[in-house]
């Protein structure tokens, strides 16, 4: 396939036009992933999640930033939230991190969410494992910031690091639900507002909470993303997450999971659209609709004949 091969070779031409094949579902979509799946798994994933405003961003370019000093070549997915109206998105991060659109060590790729929950697009874990594929070092998937429910962040990465930012109200609001067990590493940014020091005891008194028995204890570093400030210290927590994660071999049983997890949303996903497009849209799935809603049957009795039918 030449658009693999230009890949391969290095064209961001053929990245581009391989990641809109895949995001929009082309008919050779499937023939690419399995071309480049063998040349993945080299490149290592670090997820950037928060809620609203806590300068995500800024932050994941000054991050960046500071990688390209040490020689790394860095793909970014930027996941923006989809409009359940219109259907668009405003991709607006690629606006915040502009002067990195022109190194030629990075590649930017904006997504919407397009109806997804949980932070991401369904076609994020595609998207990694082409700029894998491609020879990035360090992929960053940076997380449309939806609050506490964008913790599908951690089923892609392999280091998840959660900014928060003081201020926001009720800081253990913003810092519950899941948010929390998520985190390898916390960035407290815009740590010269008030109410920083208050923020920090709070996640220590939470992490001290959690009784699950963890050998890596998440640390909580302060940056001020807009001063460039304390970003050195960030990244140095961030490399010493995936050097823990390399020792202790907890790398590769996450992959493994990720891997499996991805293999069972396929199938769910297969079966989903098999369901859709034969099953019900059929004259005889209405008429079972329309018994149901007579009380002549139920909704159990419809899904199992389904189930029965799909599994034949």
């Amino acid at each position: 396939m030449d658009l693999v091969k230009e890949l391969f070779e290095g064209s961001r031409l053929a990245l581009a036009r391989s990641i809109t094949a895949v995001e929009n579902e082309y008919d050779n979509a499937i023939d690419i992933m399995k071309a480049i799946y063998p040349k993945t798994g080299n490149a290592r994933i670090l997820g950037i999640t928060g809620a609203p405003g806590a300068g995500k961003s800024t932050l994941t370019d000054k991050v960046v930033k500071h990688y390209l000093d040490q020689g790394k070549k860095i793909g970014i997915v930027a996941i923006d939230p989809t409009s359940p109206f219109s259907g668009g998105a405003i991709l607006g991060d690629r606006i915040r991190m502009n002067d990195l659109t022109l190194n030629e060590n990075v590649f930017i790729r904006s997504m919407g969410t397009r109806g997804s929950l949980g932070g991401l697009s369904k076609k994020t874990a595609d998207v990694v494992k082409l700029m894998d594929a491609f020879g990035m070092d360090l992929v960053i998937i940076e997380t449309v910031g939806v609050g506490q429910s964008e913790v599908d962040i951690v089923k892609n990465a392999d280091t998840t690091l959660v900014v928060l930012v003081p201020g926001l109200g009720d800081d253990i609001q913003a810092i519950k639900a899941g948010i929390l067990e998520i985190g390898d590493v916390f960035a407290i940014n815009k740590a010269d507002r008030d109410g920083c020091d208050r923020l920090n005891v709070e996640i220590e008194m939470m992490l001290d909470l959690d009784s699950r028995e963890v050998k890596w204890r998440p640390p909580i570093k302060r940056t001020i993303a807009s001063k460039d400030q304390g970003v050195d210290e960030l990244i140095d927590a961030l490399d010493e997450h995936f050097e823990y994660l390399e020792d202790s071999g907890e790398l590769e049983s996450r992959r493994a999971e990720r891997t499996r997890d991805e293999i069972i949303a396929m199938i769910n996903e297969q079966i989903g659209r098999y369901v859709a497009d034969k099953i019900v849209t059929s004259d005889e799935f209405n008429s079972q609709v329309a018994a149901v809603n007579e009380r002549e049957s139920d909704p159990y009795t419809v899904v199992n004949g389904v189930m029965t039918s799909v599994l034949k």
